[in-house]
């Protein structure tokens, strides 16, 4: 189950990104990264909304360091969304989010230290593979060609999605209500408290950016669909499996943004990242066989 919901957010996380992508172009940081969660709010309510109709299994009980965790969460993904897209500001799409996607290998450290993550030894070589494969299709001509603030503003996004992804962990493990209805909880408060945030931000500081998203319905609309139905992938997935698992396995997120980039973008795909897409199907193989 962990494995269909991985992928299910990598896919929906491609596309939104794609939609980040396009956004950027016209709609400052702030505006872009509201756009992720903007509408989400209302979709992750229906959710749970069906879930209690399928299975009422009551109120959830919620303590102070769970709700330390739903803040930290909700910051830190408003911080990594933020710097991805200045990413995709000073690269094309496909290498920003790819950059960002160092997030598994920082999730695996994080989690092994702070947080009593346990890796197998093949678990370790499918999240080292995972990385080497992300960071050489990161690269446009090649790694040399990747300035040093590139590369720190890519690992610095990753650092942050990690964080946000092992609190989201343990927000949804002190939960009483169990699976699936602990992740949807999680979902719900965390998307709630990232737009009560955003907007408050903007109505206060840049009202113009938050005109700019209402001049742009159905970008701004498809951007929090797509990163709603991903989130549940995500946090459905990381309630059931380690983080380095399932962001080693949601590498195949790349592959998506490949196609998207191709054949929606039109940019480039050198056939030189063929290499990146085995080792990421090869560390995807390992933690699934783990």
């Amino acid at each position: 189950m962990w494995i269909f919901f991985t992928l299910l957010a990598a896919f929906m996380q491609a596309w939104r990104n794609a939609f980040q992508s396009q956004l950027s172009k016209e709609v400052k940081v702030a505006g872009v990264t509201l756009a992720r969660f903007i509408w989400a709010g209302p979709i992750a309510a229906l959710y749970l909304g069906l879930l209690y109709l399928w299975n009422n299994v009551g109120l959830p009980h919620f303590t102070a360091e769970f709700i330390g965790f739903i803040v930290g969460a909700s910051m830190m993904q408003i911080l990594a969304t933020g710097l991805m897209v200045k990413l995709f500001q000073q690269q094309n799409f496909a290498i920003g989010a790819g950059l960002a996607k160092s997030e598994a290998i920082v999730a695996a450290i994080l989690g092994t230290f702070f947080f009593g993550t346990h890796l197998s030894l093949l678990g370790w070589i499918g999240v080292i593979l995972g990385g080497v494969a992300v960071f050489l299709l990161s690269a446009k001509q090649g790694l040399r060609q990747l300035s040093l603030s590139t590369v720190l503003l890519g690992i610095a996004s990753g650092s942050a999605f990690a964080l946000t992804s092992l609190w989201v962990r343990e927000a949804s493990l002190r939960l009483n209500v169990g699976f699936p209805h602990s992740a949807a909880w999680v979902l719900l408060l965390v998307i709630c408290l990232q737009t009560l945030v955003l907007v408050g931000y903007l109505v206060l500081k840049d009202k113009a950016t938050l005109s700019a998203l209402i001049q742009r319905p159905r970008l701004t609309l498809l951007t929090s669909t797509a990163s709603c139905f991903g989130s549940i992938g995500w946090f459905s997935a990381m309630s059931l499996q380690a983080v380095p698992y399932v962001k080693t396995l949601g590498q195949v997120e790349i592959f998506f943004m490949m196609l998207i980039s191709a054949f929606w973008l039109k940019e480039k795909v050198k056939i030189k990242e063929l290499l990146g897409l085995v080792l990421i199907a090869l560390a995807a193989i390992l933690v699934m066989w783990e």
